[in-house]
């Protein structure tokens, strides 16, 4: 198992403590949307909706109390209190993965009137401390590609640049037009599986799955993954898009995952036009959806992905810490 070695203080400043989820959940959950509301995007929003309910319901929080190293949900952490007013946090969220403990550092948000007074850092150093004590084998922490001096902080602190990636939103429209061109969409042809695998792979890495809450062999065709995802109630849509009847690009929607319902398998070298038809094309077939979103790497591919009618809500640059 992997230790976690980073430049902690030795004493906790008194105004930093543990977050106390029986009555700190909506003072925390203040903080946060005045931190990040001008760069909240609707999964955000419903976070803290659900943040603030979760500090009401007594039967929750009774069991919150004995589930927060267990449930993936940000029930531990710390923060910074001033005068009894909570102007800081530092959220832990425990992950398991390929039977690894990894912890995400999440909500690290100082009050406006509080910063650069330290307390950012304080938070985190004790945030990596807890993992340290809790034999974690990871700890990750995302943090917005426009933000220098948290990337600064951060990187002070021994986290390193893994992945920057986007996140992408779009509503379903049944008028969205594809551009004429050589591509066809298509259902996914069970023969181009290995391709789109291999693809899936390279977009979406092994190492940062343990943010993902379900597998890539969901896509997977046959019989047997057919009557699983009846029985588990999994709408999944697929489709192709092939130029001269080869696979350019293979687009999946999964319902109700942990904010991505797009995945979009890629070529470092398929025809970007490739993509746009497929994203048009899931706008269509999919236009009762409130919203579509799409996590995906930065890279050559943003301008076919704009072309398509999708926004971008943020980057984010994944940091994990040095062991």
């Amino acid at each position: 198992m992997a230790s976690i070695t980073v430049p902690v203080r030795e004493k906790s400043h008194p105004n930093l403590r543990p977050l106390n989820v029986l009555r700190d959940l909506p003072n925390v959950a203040d903080l946060i949307e005045l931190c990040f509301s001008s760069t909240m995007d609707s999964e955000g929003q419903r976070y803290i909706q659900d943040m603030r309910r979760a500090g009401r319901d007594a039967s929750f929080l009774s069991w919150a109390t004995r589930a927060a190293e267990s449930t993936s949900l940000p029930l531990t952490g710390y923060v910074w209190e001033e005068n009894g007013r909570i102007v800081g946090n530092a959220s832990l969220v425990p992950f398991r993965h390929n039977r690894k403990r990894i912890y995400l550092i999440a909500n690290v948000a100082t009050h406006p009137d509080y910063r650069r007074h330290g307390i950012a850092r304080a938070l985190t150093e004790q945030a990596l401390r807890h993992a340290r004590e809790k034999k974690t084998d990871a700890v990750w922490l995302h943090v917005r590609d426009d933000n220098p001096g948290a990337i600064q902080l951060y990187a002070g602190l021994g986290f390193v640049e893994r992945a920057r990636r986007t996140s992408w939103q779009a509503n379903g429209d049944s008028h969205a037009e594809t551009p004429q061109t050589d591509i066809s969409i298509s259902s996914r042809d069970p023969r181009w599986w290995p391709l789109q695998q291999k693809w899936l792979a390279r977009l979406y890495p092994d190492d940062l799955a343990w943010h993902r809450n379900w597998s890539f062999s969901a896509l997977r065709p046959g019989l047997w993954n057919w009557l699983y995802l009846l029985f588990v109630d999994m709408n999944v849509r697929q489709w192709a898009a092939l130029e001269r009847d080869q696979l350019a690009a293979a687009l999946s929607w999964v319902p109700g995952g942990r904010g991505e319902s797009l995945y979009l398998a890629a070529g470092a070298t398929s025809d970007p036009e490739a993509l746009t038809a497929l994203l048009l094309h899931a706008r269509r077939a999919l236009s009762h959806q409130r919203y579509l979103s799409l996590e995906f790497p930065v890279g050559t591919f943003d301008t076919a992905i704009l072309n398509a009618g999708f926004s971008p809500q943020r980057t984010l640059i994944w940091m994990q810490a040095t062991s």
